[in-house]
């Protein structure tokens, strides 16, 4: 993939790649080919008969037409609770009005078009989730190299739509080695489709391990290609029982994702949550250390943006905030975040210190980038709408959870003060903040933090430069404290003193203005790993954990908790390789088991 594409051409009314020299879909009905080369050739809707779960993948999305008319066809034939997972991958992603113009051509698509074009990339590099929940629906849209996308993605394909451009214009997209790597992103029993019959295409598939089959082909096409690998698909059931333990951020993104895949968990929390303050920040994280880390906390806010929009909308305070750089290497880093090509074009603007002063309405030093899409929320509205109907009575069950065990093979035991059985779970996620380590043996220490409240109106933009000033209900809120191994949740006055301090470095007028006031605060304690990366995935047969987020659980939560809900329930990670791996909390050595007797704690 090159940095620049030379776009879309409708010569002649049809849309066509001006780099490849190639039209999007066949002129003699593109809904139809769709239909008939890919949904027949793979088989369709009778290989995903009785199926739990039903995975496709695809090279060349295109104008996402070949998607819109499998989900199109799922919904009238959709297996009852179902779930189809949908990857796809992309070099050069159209303009959103080049792919609604061309989608305006099938009406009976509309809707579903309509929320496609709602959610349509704009350009960022990397993995994109974009869902139909209605339809139990999820797809991963990769806007990479076609090589990369299918190395980083972690799902085995059902069936796949091999829809590149002319192998004599696109020869990339049929090569020998991407053959291999659909063969080795496939399932038992996978079935291929593709309108080419072209020679580097079979002599590919059949090194691949796939038995061809030729068939009539659409339109002008003569003949078109099957393919079937051998084995035989294995319909593995998901977890009916779930249990999710820690109702902060962490534990409602979780019931939100699990909801997403047609599981119903039951969340159980008591005690205070690190995620309780007044109003949170949602914003990236400055581009450091491994490009893997770039990519998995620019995709995190990516879709913690896309996802509070989508589903919580009425929890955002405000849009757009200041990341100042101030300290030594932040403008180099700031640098390196704006040139990554890891957000949206136009989403991030470098500003000199002029500029920054004058979104903050004071006068600074400090060169600054204005985040367009950083939010700021209510986190009692977020966490209420996410963690919906997860317990009994629509709230999490505010049960003391005093110790889990083991009950048999991947299933697990929750159990009261006093040994009482309070649950059983197939499948149990500890997401109890600093609770978290006691549960699991994973080696996490508690970070207290307080953010103080003035209630006074907070003047300029949101900011933040490692502490942060953001508008709050009633007034504006700033801080926070950093106290490591520090696990006592109670409110302390002289970390106002400090947060006034540290304000004060940053924002002189502002602080001035808040001096003499009075002030409220909120205290709580996050969890942090030895290299202060989140804790997400699987620990053992049915034990899964959401935990590490530090002082950015509103932004990692969201993405990480798919993550987890998709390694759960068998379903594709929206993450890539290198980011699953660097979240895995394999790579931690935990201390004790788990079924060894724990003392009691408060999650949530």
């Amino acid at each position: 993939m090159t940095a620049h594409d030379p776009g879309p051409d409708w010569a002649g009314g049809h849309l066509r790649s001006a780099r490849h020299g190639d039209v999007y879909f066949s002129r003699e009905g593109g809904l139809a080919e769709s239909r008939a080369v890919f949904l027949e050739g793979c088989g369709l809707p009778g290989r995903w008969a009785g199926r739990a779960h039903f995975t496709v993948g695809e090279l060349g999305f295109g104008t996402g037409l070949n998607m819109l008319a499998l989900i199109d066809l799922w919904r009238r034939h959709r297996p009852a609770g179902g779930h189809l997972g949908l990857f796809s991958v992309e070099g050069f992603p159209l303009p959103v009005a080049d792919a609604a113009r061309a989608l305006a051509a099938f009406p009976e698509l509309a809707d579903l078009a309509a929320a496609l074009l709602a959610q349509w990339p704009k350009g960022a590099r990397g993995f994109h989730r974009i869902q139909w929940p209605d339809h139990g629906v999820t797809l991963d849209l990769a806007i990479l190299d076609a090589g990369e996308a299918l190395s980083q993605w972690s799902g085995r394909a059902d069936a796949w739509f091999l829809d590149g451009f002319a192998p004599a214009l696109n020869p990339d997209m049929w090569s020998p080695d991407l053959m291999a790597a659909i063969a080795a992103r496939s399932a038992p029993g996978a079935r291929a489709a593709t309108y080419s019959v072209a020679r580097i295409v079979r002599d590919g598939l059949s090194a691949a391990g796939f038995t061809l089959n030729r068939k009539p082909g659409f339109g002008r096409k003569r003949e078109r290609l099957e393919a079937e690998l051998p084995g035989v698909a294995v319909n593995q059931s998901p977890p009916r029982r779930i249990a999710i333990i820690g109702a902060g951020i962490a534990g409602a993104a979780l019931a939100r994702a699990f909801r997403a895949l047609g599981a119903g968990p039951r969340l159980f929390a008591q005690g205070p949550m690190a995620s309780g303050n007044p109003a949170a920040l949602v914003s990236p994280r400055l581009a450091a250390g491994s490009s893997a880390g770039a990519q998995l906390h620019a995709q995190a806010f990516r879709r913690a943006v896309d996802l509070v929009r989508q589903t919580a909308a009425d929890a955002v305070l405000g849009t757009g905030a200041l990341r100042i750089l101030a300290g030594r290497g932040e403008p180099e880093r700031g640098r390196a975040t704006l040139d990554s090509g890891l957000f949206d074009p136009g989403s991030l603007q470098w500003l000199d210190a002029g500029a920054t002063s004058a979104r903050l309405g004071e006068v600074v030093t400090d060169e600054a980038l204005w985040v367009a899409d950083a939010l700021v929320l209510r986190p009692q509205r977020l966490r209420a709408a996410w963690s919906g109907s997860a317990g009994l009575g629509g709230q999490p069950e505010a049960r003391r959870i005093a110790r889990i065990a083991r009950a048999g093979p991947g299933g697990w035991q929750l159990f009261a003060e006093g040994g009482a059985l309070l649950a059983e779970a197939d499948c149990l996620v500890i997401a109890a903040g600093p609770g978290s380590a006691a549960l699991t043996g994973l080696p996490l220490r508690p970070v207290r933090g307080q953010v103080t409240l003035a209630h006074e109106e907070p003047g300029g933009a949101p900011a933040s430069w490692g502490g942060y000033a953001i508008p709050a209900p009633g007034g504006v809120l700033f801080g926070a404290t950093h106290g490591r191994d520090d696990p006592d949740p109670a409110v302390r006055a002289e970390d106002n003193d400090r947060n006034l301090d540290k304000l004060a470095r940053m924002r002189p007028a502002l602080a001035v203005r808040l001096r003499g006031l009075p002030l409220d605060a909120v205290a709580g304690v996050r969890a942090a790993s030895p290299d202060h990366q989140p804790l997400a995935g699987r620990i053992e047969d049915g034990l899964f954990i959401l935990s590490g987020l530090g002082g950015r659980g509103f932004t990692l939560a969201p993405l990480l908790a798919e993550h987890v809900a998709a390694c759960a329930m068998g379903a594709p990670s929206p993450l890539g390789a290198s980011s699953a791996a660097l979240v895995d909390p394999a790579r931690l050595k935990r201390r004790v088991a788990p079924e060894s007797g724990l003392g009691q704690i408060d999650v949530g």
